[in-house]
């Protein structure tokens, strides 16, 4: 039995740059890794199945999960005649903006990569991920990195200085289809400053990176949700440096650049959302 950590993304720039004939948006958007994490453990079975076991009751189990589907992959990819069991302890919330089923699917790769000995690289084992979802690329390396394309084309980027982290998730579903549906590039009034956030994390300038932090998408889902609106202006209320939602949402995170800054926000934040998290940027 081996087992593989999956750790939580957040979107330090999320911008749209147009609609592709494809029928997806090209973005340009700098990703950022935190210390929550999902663990997977992976344990070969009698047969060639694949089988899941969650820890939480209403992710499925079937080939909707990325983490069979990553599974599946591997196995006609590489012709593995062997079954395998994944057990998935779950610490990202589902549906929140945090990259967590695509974490889930890098973290799959990786450790499969490991138990059957295939050998990949991780650039390789990114080219694998980009079948199976557009956040998965990112996820396989993790860390710092300028995300481009469908958010397939990664570009990695030094770790920046350690800040602390507190992710809020709201009690509500956000659609990425219905916010990119009701997203009109034309109407987009400012974009993110990708160059300076990239110069702001070399420089570890905490004040700047929460300068930068910008994300497009939140215009529509605050219109969608206002409730989601409301955290993050809550959250600079009790003194975050800086707030911002998380890819198409609804979680938004603040960032501080002391723990006693990031634990009076948390604190304050506790009473007002069932899912609060304090963690820090790796």
């Amino acid at each position: 039995m081996i087992s593989e950590k999956a750790k939580a993304k957040i979107n330090l720039t999320l911008d749209v740059l147009y609609k592709r004939p494809d029928g997806y948006h090209e973005v340009e958007m700098i990703m950022q890794t935190v210390d929550l994490s999902d663990h997977l453990q992976f344990e070969e079975r009698e047969g060639n199945l694949i089988s899941i076991s969650c820890t939480v009751p209403y992710v499925p189990l079937d080939n909707r999960n990325l983490v069979y589907k990553a599974a599946e992959l591997i196995k006609n990819r590489f012709g593995i005649d062997k079954g395998i069991h994944i057990h998935l302890e779950k610490n990202i919330p589902v549906a929140a903006g945090l990259a967590g089923g695509s974490s889930d699917a890098a973290a799959a790769l990786r450790g499969l990569n490991r138990l059957w000995n295939l050998g990949l690289t991780l650039d390789e084992l990114a080219e694998l991920g980009a079948e199976i979802g557009s956040d998965v690329p990112f996820c396989v390396y993790g860390g710092t990195a300028i995300a481009r394309g469908r958010g397939e084309q990664i570009h990695r980027l030094p770790a920046p200085a350690p800040l602390w982290v507190v992710l809020v998730k709201p009690q509500i579903a956000v659609s990425t289809a219905d916010v990119y549906g009701n997203l009109s590039v034309s109407d987009i009034r400012e974009h993110p400053d990708t160059i300076s956030m990239v110069q702001a994390l070399a420089d570890g300038d905490p004040e700047e990176i929460a300068k930068q932090l910008k994300n497009v998408l939140e215009t529509v889902t605050f219109r969608m949700h206002p409730e989601v609106e409301k955290i993050k202006w809550k959250m600079l209320r009790f003194g975050a440096m800086g707030a911002l939602m998380s890819g198409s949402g609804p979680t938004v995170f603040a960032i501080a650049d002391r723990e006693t800054r990031a634990q009076r926000i948390y604190n304050g934040l506790r009473g007002f959302s069932k899912e609060v998290y304090l963690t820090r940027i790796l």
